[in-house]
């Protein structure tokens, strides 16, 4: 779809409709959620996060006159294909490690169960980077540089070794190493998209570039946020049992937990741009925070002027 105005005829500034979408879906779903008034509470999960997430499209387009959905409907509709299958990798880890736990108010079978579970997990891989989008649109164009990670040509390796340590550390010891489930995942998945030239976090830092780091630190913390302020007084609904780290619940997440959104946000984005590479769909810009792409990470490394590929103007 092409890029839209967000101006009316008049010149004054127009809500885009997926905003006035996203708005009412909000104002209707959460107090429903919160309502107790079963069953109509067991079905608002969804039509929360789809309003949370059209709303926010809208004002990234109000503010850049850009926004995932204008940039194509295809890719926006292959987020919530992507996000499922994402997700369902942490369930299995939670077999492990039993973190986390569903209060489900009725009976179920489990191809009912898998077949609600991935519709609700849809909605997570498009709140993360709907909420980026919207953090790279206040921090601007400037890029953020600090010190070098996983530098040189062999920094992939060590990325993908660490995150191999890290995976093996948590299934052989769940009760101690279970943090490493939020960092594991995306050393290890980074490391191979960086081999395979695709997306990747740590040659971006590797050229002292940070932009990405920090804009997707930032929407893993306010997904975060979201997700347990309204799964809090909801049903269905989550809990935790963090061994060491049950103190001090913000809604039910502990607040050590808090911290495991940080890398969260990160796996989010290594994960989505390996499957896209998987099913041959590999497009780096629809998914971007910095102004970096592959030719430009080398040549930053090499200290010489970046060229060749552009990121599109937002």
């Amino acid at each position: 779809m092409a890029e839209t105005s967000v101006r009316s005829r008049q010149g004054r500034l127009a809500i885009p409709r997926q905003s006035i979408i996203g708005g009412a879906l909000l104002i209707l779903a959460w107090p429903i959620a919160w309502s107790g008034r079963e069953p109509w509470t067991w079905y608002t999960f969804v039509p929360l996060w789809l309003g949370y997430i059209f709303s926010l499209d809208g004002i990234n387009l109000m503010r850049t006159g850009t926004s995932l959905l204008t940039r194509s409907r295809r890719e926006f509709a292959f987020l919530f294909l992507t996000s499922a299958p994402l997700w369902w990798i942490f369930e299995l880890f939670n077999l492990r490690i039993d973190n986390w736990f569903y209060t489900i108010p009725f009976s179920y079978t489990r191809f009912e169960y898998v077949v609600l579970g991935s519709i609700a997990f849809s909605t997570v891989v498009p709140a993360i980077f709907e909420t980026a989008d919207f953090y790279r649109s206040l921090i601007g164009r400037r890029p953020i540089r600090w010190v070098p990670a996983f530098a040189g040509d062999r920094g992939w390796i060590a990325s993908a070794t660490l995150g191999l340590a890290m995976v093996g550390l948590v299934l052989l010891f769940p009760g101690q190493a279970f943090p490493l489930v939020w960092v594991s995942v995306f050393f290890l998945i980074d490391g191979i998209n960086r081999r395979l030239g695709v997306a990747s976090v740590t040659a971006q830092t590797a050229a002292r570039r940070w932009d990405t780091v920090v804009i997707l630190i930032l929407a893993g913390l306010t997904c975060g946020f979201f997700w347990e302020m309204w799964n809090y007084w909801s049903v269905p609904k989550w809990t935790y049992s963090v061994p060491h780290a049950g103190f001090l619940p913000i809604f039910e997440m502990p607040i050590l937990g808090y911290l495991g959104y940080i890398p969260f946000s990160l796996e989010v984005f290594a994960l989505h741009h390996l499957l896209r590479r998987a099913l041959g769909q590999s497009r780096p810009d629809y998914v971007a925070f910095d102004d970096l792409g592959p030719a430009d990470q080398t040549a930053e490394r090499a200290g010489s002027p970046a060229r060749g590929t552009a990121r599109p103007s937002r």
